[in-house]
């Protein structure tokens, strides 16, 4: 049995705002369902911890995760360093090492405005939509098209001891949402099932039950490493997206 209980979480409250993109605008009517399974991560099992055993860094984390999958999968993975993984807990969410006080973790969507802002260890983030984190069908399609979505969970308390995630019928109060805390993870794959995420350096699987339950934000991620390999997706308008971004290429 999993025992994730001496793990950091570190995904703060979710924070929004009624000028993010949404991802359903920019897909084309008649675009084909995803597949029913789709895994970018090549069965790879060990992705490093990301210093997530030790602070609450896991909206860094998540991030460095996606970067890890993209590359995998347009050539050479690239592994941040954890001094650089440090260095953006630092910097995008207050972090500062000789204060433990301010290791209280981040803000999905500030984390996300500060990448686009500027880079993450070199790597640009072009801009990110979101799809409905309740309509699993857009999830899908965000993981097959851009090669994973950047969610948030409000964990419960069950979830630090369970191999696969999933709801427990008369739980409790330790089954009720946040009741361990909010938690960033990087989501490269799914089938039949669920959903398989990355988090404390390892693949962790998910029902749909649990997604349904305790997921409660999602970005798609369109990342200059992504696009650049593998070009605009195929009914996906990211022309369209970066004039509503006022980006000029």
């Amino acid at each position: 049995m999993a025992d994730h209980s001496k793990m950091k979480l570190g995904r703060k409250a979710v924070k929004t705002d009624s000028r993010t993109l949404k991802m359903a605008s920019y897909i084309a009517a008649g675009l084909p369902a995803a597949p029913p399974t789709k895994d970018w991560t090549k069965g790879v099992q060990d992705w490093g911890m990301m210093l997530n055993d030790r602070l609450g860094d896991c909206t860094i984390a998540g991030i460095a995760h996606a970067i890890q999958v993209w590359s995998l999968n347009n050539g050479t993975e690239i592994t941040i360093p954890d001094a650089h993984v440090l260095k953006y807990y630092e910097k995008w969410d207050g972090y500062n090492p000789s204060d433990p006080k301010t290791d209280r973790g981040g803000v999905e969507l500030d984390v996300l405005n500060a990448w686009q802002k500027s880079s993450f260890d070199r790597h640009k983030l072009l801009a990110f939509a979101d799809p409905s984190f309740t309509k699993l069908d857009e999830i899908r399609q965000a993981i097959n098209l851009f090669g994973g979505v950047y969610i948030g969970l409000a964990l419960p308390n069950t979830a630090q001891n369970q191999d696969v995630w999933d709801l427990v019928p008369d739980g409790g109060p330790n089954a009720e949402p946040n009741s361990w805390g909010g938690h960033a993870v990087f989501v490269p794959a799914y089938d039949a099932d669920g959903f398989t995420c990355i988090t404390w350096g390892a693949p962790k699987k998910m029902t749909t039950a649990f997604w349904n339950k305790y997921v409660d934000e999602a970005h798609v991620l369109l990342s200059q490493d992504w696009i650049t390999k593998q070009g605009s997706p195929s009914g996906f308008n990211l022309d369209q997206l970066k004039a509503d971004l006022g980006l000029i290429h």
